[in-house]
Formats: structure tokens, C-alpha cells, sequence
């Protein structure tokens, strides 16, 4: 049996300690020493004093029992803790090794401690194919992306899936130039694609191969120009005279009344739908008489303040200061169509809707046309409909503060604000 001990051998005063391997073979013991990297003091902590010293320590103060002073008994524990762990791994290597080469090496204990220090990191053969690379990088982003964005890779992936598919041949991270692009393109707008919905599927494919370059990967030298511009769309929003209109619905039916009221909280909060529909009334608190809610935003993990609009308050007091019943974000993208529809919102407005590709078929792409306003809302309806309907009355970077945008550009572009449009408000100050 192999025993580990620890010693100070230097004459001088601050040197690291010594580590000896004591073991029989065959009735037969054997030693076998070297020289650790453990500073006991490190510069900083030196003294003047001749006591404050590594040598002194380990004579006369590690193996102290009954400690009173709670920085020498920190001390005992942090140098005791990295001594285990140089002994369990001296062990360790000990009982993987042949006995006979231990014994006829001398420097075993040296190579053994160089490769405690210096440990050889085993290097990760990455995948050149694109859609297994694109599962390395979902698994190694999995606990720092939000789970909607996610979810949008995942969709990006089965796209790639079913394009694979269809040209016959396995896409590596190389092949992703301006003929792929031209390619995927073409293919994604005879699947029904809309532009957009192109755009940020080749976005996300840049993305991972600009990942897989950072770690050592050959990428084609066309990459950065692998790009599809956006198309303006049209900011669908609820107005305040489509908010009057909504509150005077005449509804018959609870579950559309409950969904009303997360639609108003909505447009009057301007948060995303994945925090509001968890809010409920512990959130709430009070500073200097005025009603604020704190949160944890789920995409960004931000904690968030925001104040409460008086007409949120006035949908709260008709459920005892309750927030509505919660339900999913599914019901409530289907719940308030209906609720708007009943508000007879029928304005004819430029749009684009999920539409299936054709009847049965179960596949839905958006199409853009003239539709009723109804059919048109959605969830993040509430967010661009406080961001729109307070820009100009409430200063821009309040607005970007309750909003969460993470600039002025971003927020503008959310609510479709064009440099003509930014012009036309200046001149209001003229």
C-alpha cells in the first residue's frame, strides 16, 4: 500500500513543499520525492515579520489543533483541500500504473506531478458536416440561450433537414457560400417561404458557421457576403380608440372576458408574452405610493421594474388586485383573434397571416394580403401596441427601458419608424 506525504525541505524560508511517495514491493520499500508548486504564502501576503513565512507555517502552525483565529483555520483548510487533491491523484496514477515502472523510473513521482499541472487536454474531433454541427452548437449553447431561441434554431434545422433531403448530398460548413445561399433561397420560396422567414433561417446558418470558424473549422472565403435582406412588413398595432373599442366588446363568454383583460394588461405594459402571462399579484409592490411590478425577464434573465399604467390597475381592482387567470400562450394567440373580432376591428390592413398551403395539407406558411385587422392580431400584439402608441408622448429611452430593447435602433424598427418618419417628428420642435 502507497502512502503520500508532505514536507518542507528548503533552507529557505519560501519555497513550495515537497511531496514524497512511500511504497513496498516484494518486502522491499521504496521512496521516491519531488518538489510540488505549492506557495504556501504568496507575495502579497509576506510580512515584514520573520514568523509570516512558509517555513514557519508548516512547522509550526499547519498541524495546530483547536484553532481560535479564523484566518489561520481558513488557511489550514485551503492548503489541506489542494494537498488532497495532489495526494488522490498521486494515488490514483500509482494504482493505474505497472508496479515495475514505478520502481525502475526515477523521475516517475516528477512526470507524474508535471502532468497534475499540466494535464493534457484531449482535443475534440468537430463535426464539418453542417447539420451535426449545428447539434455541437445547440448542445453547447443549450444553458445560455433562451428557450424560444432555441426553439428557433430547431426550426432552422429541420428546414436544413428537409433541404438535405431534396438536393440528395450532406452540406458541409465549407459548402455554405453564395451558391448555397442562391440554392436555399430558391428552394424555401417554391416551399411557400416568405422572405423574411428566409432571411433569418440563412442569418441563423451564418451564425453556426461563424461559430464553427471561431473553433478552427475552414469556412468558404464567400461567408460574409451569404446574406438576404429583409423586406419591410407592415407593424400591425392596436390603437387607443381599437383599445376603447375592445373595452366596450360586448362578450358572452368568460374565457374571451379573461383574455380581454390579459390583452388590455398587454398593450398597457408592453412586456413580452412569455413574462406576462406568469405575472400575478405577488409581483406587485408599492414605492412612495406608486404601483410597480419586479420581474426576471425569461429571455434575458433582467430583472425588471416597470410601473403599473392606470388602466392595468383599473383591469386588476375588478379581480381584487388579481391578475386574470392564467393560460397558454396558445389559447391566448386563438382567445384575442376572437375578442378582436368581436370589437369588430375590420379595418382593411396590410398584413401577413399563417395560411395553409393548401386544404389538408397541415402545412402553413404566411402569406401577405389585405386582411381585417382581427385576423391579423397576435400576442406580441401588446408590446408594439404600448411602443407605438406611447412613442412621442413618453421619452424614447423610457420607452426602450420598459420595452427591453437593447437599442434605439432596435426599438425603431419595432415600430417601423422610418428616417422620414424620425424627420416629420423633428419637425414638431421647429
Amino acid at each position: 500500500m502507497a502512502t503520500v506525504n508532505f514536507l518542507y525541505r528548503s533552507t529557505r524560508d519560501n519555497e513550495p513543499l515537497n511531496v514524497r511517495l512511500l511504497f513496498r514491493y516484494e518486502d522491499i520499500d521504496y521512496s521516491k520525492g519531488a518538489k510540488t508548486k505549492l506557495h504556501i504564502y504568496t507575495h502579497d501576503e509576506l510580512s515584514e515579520d520573520d514568523k509570516l513565512n512558509a517555513k514557519f507555517y508548516w512547522k509550526k502552525l499547519h498541524s495546530k489543533k483547536n484553532v481560535k483565529d479564523i484566518d489561520l483555520e481558513n488557511k489550514q483548510t485551503k492548503i489541506n483541500a489542494e494537498l488532497n487533491k495532489i495526494k488522490n491523484y498521486i494515488l490514483k496514477k500509482f494504482n493505474e500504473e505497472n508496479i515495475s515502472e514505478v520502481i525502475n523510473d526515477k523521475d516517475w513521482l516528477k512526470k507524474t506531478l508535471e502532468f497534475y499541472y499540466n494535464p493534457i487536454v484531449e482535443k475534440i474531433e468537430l463535426p464539418n458536416e453542417l447539420l451535426n454541427y449545428f447539434d455541437y452548437y445547440l448542445d453547447e449553447k443549450k444553458n445560455s440561450l433562451a428557450n424560444q431561441t432555441l426553439k428557433n434554431y430547431n426550426v432552422v434545422k429541420k428546414l436544413l433537414i428537409r433541404y438535405e433531403n431534396s438536393v440528395g448530398y450532406k452540406i458541409k460548413i465549407l459548402d455554405i457560400d453564395l451558391s448555397f445561399k442562391n440554392q436555399f433561397e430558391k428552394y424555401c420560396l417554391e416551399q411557400g417561404y416568405a422572405n423574411n422567414t428566409i432571411s433569418r433561417a440563412i442569418h441563423s446558418v451564418k451564425t453556426i458557421c461563424l461559430h464553427a470558424r471561431y473553433n478552427g473549422l475552414e469556412t468558404s472565403y464567400q461567408l460574409e457576403k451569404v446574406k438576404l435582406k429583409e423586406v419591410k412588413v407592415e407593424n400591425i398595432y392596436l390603437s387607443f380608440d381599437d383599445l376603447e373599442k375592445i373595452e366596450k366588446a360586448d362578450l358572452n363568454a368568460e374565457y374571451l372576458i379573461n383574455a380581454r383583460d390579459w390583452l388590455i394588461i398587454s398593450c398597457y405594459l408592453g412586456q413580452r408574452i412569455s413574462d406576462l402571462l406568469r405575472f400575478n399579484s405577488n409581483d406587485i409592490r408599492e414605492e412612495k405610493g406608486k404601483p410597480l411590478i419586479e420581474f426576471t425577464q425569461k429571455k434575458t434573465g433582467k430583472i425588471m421594474t416597470v410601473p403599473l399604467h392606470p388602466k392595468v390597475i383599473e383591469v386588476l381592482k375588478k379581480k381584487n388586485g388579481e391578475f386574470p387567470r392564467t393560460i397558454s400562450e396558445q389559447k391566448y394567440n386563438s382567445y384575442i383573434k376572437t375578442v378582436c373580432q368581436e370589437a369588430k376591428l375590420k379595418e382593411k390592413v396590410k398584413g401577413s397571416k399563417k395560411v395553409e398551403t393548401f386544404e389538408g395539407s397541415k402545412k402553413y406558411r404566411k402569406l401577405t394580403g389585405i386582411y381585417e385587422k382581427w385576423e391579423l392580431v397576435s400576442s406580441h400584439i401588446g408590446r408594439r401596441s404600448f411602443a407605438t402608441n406611447f412613442y412621442g408622448k413618453i421619452p424614447t429611452s423610457y420607452l426602450i427601458y420598459v420595452t427591453g430593447h437593447s437599442t434605439e435602433k432596435m426599438f425603431l424598427s419595432y415600430i417601423g419608424k422610418s428616417n422620414k418618419d424620425l424627420a416629420m417628428e423633428i419637425t414638431n420642435y421647429f
